[in-house]
């Protein structure tokens, strides 16, 4: 890892002697934002949700040794990702001895969405929100955050229309694409479907009804979460966007009902399972329906590669999602921030953590434990290097599918839009069976007269 500054080192040494340790020397909330805005993972958000790190909530971080100055990390998973995570955080607080990072678990996604709102005082958590609103640090004078050298499809450039002319905001991690999972004790080397034709034709081949009934199902040919994410990868394969290129907030208009109308076909006709749960509990309970042979594929994040790979009792094989009338996918996950409100010193400080993470040893190390894509070409090279794809084809799935990937629109409100208008209507489309037409119609006339 390259040395902290000479500025920075001292400066930092001067805020332990003044005793300004963790949050008890702030005197209010904007002060106690005070050091690294870190991304939780929330797939469906347009890939820009943030957590920051500083506030006084979650749990008491451990006090760091004498003479360190400590940097709050917010996260939000668990599990291998949350013990990779704290692997990466003891390297870097080993590699130096100015810093002490403390990654503090922040509960789950919406526990840590309250808390990012609470923190920020904004009514947003995305990075155009935040960005309009004026909280980011601006990264262009912090060294070398211009000329990273990372995958273009995953930085800010590439994540978002017009993103390279914007002020430099973000820097990627744990990003992601949606992929198919298929059970290939179920499947038999069965070719992934290419075309919506032949995702229709592969859900029926492999949807199992016992002999005895016409209605029950022993196992669906396909399954996804009834989901932003997953939706907005069909409007983008039907040929639309959600916002076009005038600004115009369309939601795909016919493309965005179509993509809604395969899914209420595959479910009216039995071979898509009926989702049950929302938000991340229907992500769950497809999971598990997958893993116990209930369902031939599914569609879900490259963040399950290595979940998938070692949970599963048969072989699992990923492959890329079909094309409707284009092949398109959205990317997911999240980026680092800094807050502007932090002291400029922590914030110094706290981006050496975000370049060392970035480092190719660091980043390879994430990507290959967790199935995250890796977001910097010396990362990519590194992996190839070591034989990680050879190894692990499934890994390779997600990078190979970022040559068709879609950025999204720089939209202040577009996540309030979905989170509150599409997301109902989705639902209610494919569980009540309401037009799609119309319920599109509506998330988009509401959106129009600001109803948000």
């Amino acid at each position: 890892m390259a040395q902290l500054s000479a500025r920075t080192a001292v400066a930092i040494r001067r805020l332990n002697r003044d005793g300004r340790r963790g949050l008890g020397g702030f005197t209010n909330n904007t002060e106690r934002v005070e050091a690294i805005a870190f991304a939780m993972h929330r797939r469906a958000l347009l890939g820009a949700s943030l957590a920051l790190a500083g506030a006084s909530a979650g749990c008491a971080p451990e006090a760091p040794p004498k003479g360190r100055v400590p940097v709050p990390f917010w996260f939000m998973y668990g599990g291998r990702n949350r013990t990779t995570l704290e692997t990466l955080v003891a390297r870097f607080n080993a590699s130096q001895r100015d810093i002490w990072v403390q990654a503090v678990f922040q509960g789950d996604y919406f526990e840590g969405l309250a808390k990012l709102r609470t923190a920020l005082a904004a009514g947003g958590e995305v990075v155009p929100y935040l960005a309009e609103a004026g909280v980011l640090e601006p990264l262009d004078d912090y060294p070398g955050a211009r000329s990273l050298p990372l995958v273009a499809a995953l930085g800010q450039s590439g994540s978002f229309v017009g993103g390279a002319a914007r002020p430099l905001v973000t820097l990627p991690f744990n990003r992601s694409t949606p992929i198919a999972y298929l059970n290939d004790a179920l499947c038999r080397g069965r070719a992934a479907p290419a075309s919506w034709s032949e995702l229709r034709d592969f859900a029926r081949a492999f949807t199992l009804r016992p002999y005895s009934s016409a209605t029950d199902v022993a196992c669906y040919g396909f399954a996804c979460p009834i989901d932003w994410w997953f939706w907005l990868a069909l409007v983008g394969q039907a040929g639309g966007r959600v916002v076009e290129l005038d600004g115009r907030l369309s939601l795909g208009d016919a493309a965005g009902v179509e993509a809604l109308e395969l899914w209420q076909a595959l479910v009216a006709e039995g071979v898509m399972q009926p989702p049950t749960g929302r938000d991340y509990n229907a992500w769950e309970r497809q999971n598990q329906a997958f893993l116990a042979g209930r369902v031939a594929m599914i569609w879900s994040s490259t963040a399950f590669v290595r979940y998938f790979e070692e949970t599963a009792g048969f072989p699992v094989r990923a492959a890329p999602l079909p094309e409707g009338r284009v092949r398109s996918v959205p990317t997911g996950g999240t980026y680092f921030v800094l807050p502007c409100a932090a002291p400029s010193e922590l914030k110094r400080a706290a981006f050496e953590l975000v370049r060392f993470l970035l480092e190719p040893e660091s980043m390879a190390f994430w990507s290959s434990e967790t199935g995250y894509l890796p977001v910097t070409r010396g990362a990519v090279a590194l992996l190839e290097a070591k034989g990680h794809f050879r190894a692990h084809p499934n890994y390779r799935v997600a990078l190979d599918q970022l040559a068709v990937a879609a950025p999204l629109p720089w939209h202040k409100s577009l996540f309030r839009v979905q989170r509150e208008l599409v997301q109902p209507a989705l639902e209610s489309a494919v569980l009540s069976g309401r037009s799609a037409r119309g319920a599109l119609d509506e998330a988009r006339r509401l959106a129009r007269e600001g109803a948000l």
